[in-house]
């Protein structure tokens, strides 16, 4: 399957609060959110510093990643928290696996 389009989760570094995304490209949207946590502290991630990738799922449409992504997002914290130790158990930053 090619992917083009990720749901993805970015945390901060203690891992406190998680920021849900959909992207078609992986590498630069973790990158905006990085740069949003230097310069731009008015965006959710900015301000929580969220840009370590932690899970990222791929889909072939648009639509598909839109509809997961809403799922995710009404989730409970600690039905997202065994999504992630299922993908990453140890919840690993991934930043570096997408470059």
């Amino acid at each position: 399957m090619l992917c083009k389009y990720y749901v993805y989760i970015v945390t901060n570094i203690r891992k406190t609060t998680l920021y849900i995304g959909v992207t078609n490209n992986i590498q630069r949207r973790t990158s905006q959110h990085y740069f949003d946590s230097q310069h731009w502290k008015k965006s959710f991630a900015g301000k929580y510093n969220c840009f370590y990738l932690i899970y990222y799922e791929g889909f072939e449409r648009a639509h598909e990643a839109i509809v997961r992504e809403k799922e995710i997002k009404k989730w409970r914290r600690e039905k997202k928290d065994q999504l992630i130790t299922k993908f990453n158990p140890n919840w690993e930053f991934l930043n570096n696996e997408i470059f």
